[in-house]
């Protein structure tokens, strides 16, 4: 039951950090996924520490290391950030 509440969290942070940079028409719901599941574990790491990653917050660090991880895979892509 863990796995299904993971993919679809995960999902909805991966949607909302791909609204946020402008890259939901590049990607699918698979890579809205996977960048919410690895967004998640980058804001867990790096940000979670420094805002307190319990309740409401950890998914506030979820969503920002979404947003850090497509705005890397950007600079990486095209040079740029949007």
């Amino acid at each position: 039951m863990n796995l299904i509440v993971w993919l679809i969290i995960g999902g909805i942070i991966g949607w909302l950090a791909s609204i946020v940079m402008r890259t939901d028409g590049q990607q699918g719901i698979v890579l809205n996924v996977v960048v919410g599941i690895v967004g998640s574990w980058i804001g867990g790491w790096l940000i979670a520490p420094m805002i307190g990653g319990a309740g409401f917050m950890g998914y506030v660090s979820a969503f920002l290391g979404a947003v850090i991880l497509l705005a890397i895979v950007n600079l990486l892509r095209r040079g740029r950030v949007r």
